[in-house]
């Protein structure tokens, strides 16, 4: 079915209110949230509710916990999520390494004792947005990656985002996992029963597979097999992968004391951390150069002959664009098993859910 931005933004507010969330941070999980789908990253949108839900009951996850700062500068900021979700507090750390960004040139903001926040590229766009170049970067909770060389999964998912102001073009967006896919597109996938493609998930030998549902339950519960690190294989560059989702992890949690997921007590607190860079193209070059300058290294890119006449060459942040353009007038595509278990999570809070 398609369902209509709003009303699925709507069951997310009232989910979470009725969970004990502020109503200003239901409000904002719930923008985020519904903007990644939008953006059509079914993998980060409503579809994490059940997530949450069974993080909430654990008691890993504290809704109604609201983000304080715990150190400030000129500069840089700590911002502490509290035990609660990631989206609010990430939203206040990248307003603030905007603000920081357009009065000083730069701006850095971590985030500690956090939960999942979504989709990073939400809050880099909200640097280009103002204007500025914005990169993100987070850990995550569960190891379900293996180093290359090892089938023992040690890293999490941990997530690159950068973005850039253009001008004539849509912003440049990338948005990538340094895994060769996320855990909730495996997820995903169970819900519309498409196969998995061949190299997203190895099993304790190494070996390719391709159901979804045993792909999830190797991610979750299994101790050996799990993603491979972007790049597949170790000929094709899994080392390059396996590095990047260091560095986000360093970025993201080393630096301001979050979690290395291997390393967690199942019965501890999560504490992820993320990181968030603002930088102020006008602090190098004068006014509108940078856009310009990007324009033209766009338009030179999507001029490129492509292969397939009916595939254009795209660079990041196309997909989303279009995505949004389409669902915005459309609907957000909800596969049946997904709006079933939302419908039973809407019972179980006591709020209504019409899809």
């Amino acid at each position: 079915m398609r369902v209509p931005a709003q009303r699925l933004r709507q069951l997310i507010v009232d989910v979470l209110t009725a969970w004990g969330m502020d109503a200003a941070d239901a409000e904002i999980t719930a923008e985020v949230m519904v903007d990644t789908d939008l953006a059509g990253i079914d993998s980060h949108g409503v579809s994490m509710l059940m997530t949450y839900e069974n993080f909430r009951a654990e008691g890993t996850l504290l809704v109604a916990e609201r983000p304080v700062v715990r150190r400030e500068n000129a500069a840089t900021a700590l911002v502490d999520a509290r035990r609660g979700l990631g989206h609010p507090a990430s939203a206040t750390a990248m307003r603030m390494a905007i603000d920081k960004a357009r009065s000083g040139g730069v701006g850095v903001v971590s985030v500690v004792n956090s939960h999942h926040f979504g989709a990073a590229g939400y809050y880099a766009q909200m640097a280009a947005e103002r204007g500025l170049v914005g990169l993100v970067t987070s850990s995550a909770n569960l190891p379900c990656s293996p180093p290359t060389g090892s089938v023992l999964p040690r890293l999490a998912t941990n997530p690159i985002a950068f973005a850039a102001p253009a001008a004539r073009n849509p912003d440049f967006l990338l948005d990538i996992a340094t895994t060769t896919a996320a855990v909730n597109k495996v997820k995903v996938h169970g819900y519309r029963g498409e196969p998995l493609p061949e190299g997203w998930v190895v099993d304790d030998a190494g070996e390719p597979v391709t159901d979804p549902v045993r792909g999830l339950r190797i991610l979750r519960h299994e101790d050996a097999g799990g993603l491979t690190p972007l790049g597949g294989s170790p000929e094709m560059g899994s080392h390059k992968g396996y590095g990047l989702s260091m560095m986000a992890h360093i970025l993201a949690a080393t630096l301001c004391g979050g979690t290395f997921p291997a390393s967690r007590d199942p019965e501890r607190p999560q504490n992820i951390g993320h990181f968030f860079l603002a930088v102020d193209p006008t602090s190098f070059r004068s006014p509108g150069q940078f856009e310009d300058d990007l324009d033209d290294a766009l338009d030179v890119l999507h001029g490129t002959p492509p292969l397939d006449p009916a595939k254009p060459v795209l660079v990041a942040g196309d997909p989303q664009d279009r995505a949004r353009h389409e669902r915005a007038r459309e609907g957000i595509p909800v596969p049946g098993p997904l709006a079933e278990q939302l419908r039973e999570l809407a019972g179980r809070a006591g709020v209504d859910c019409d899809l």
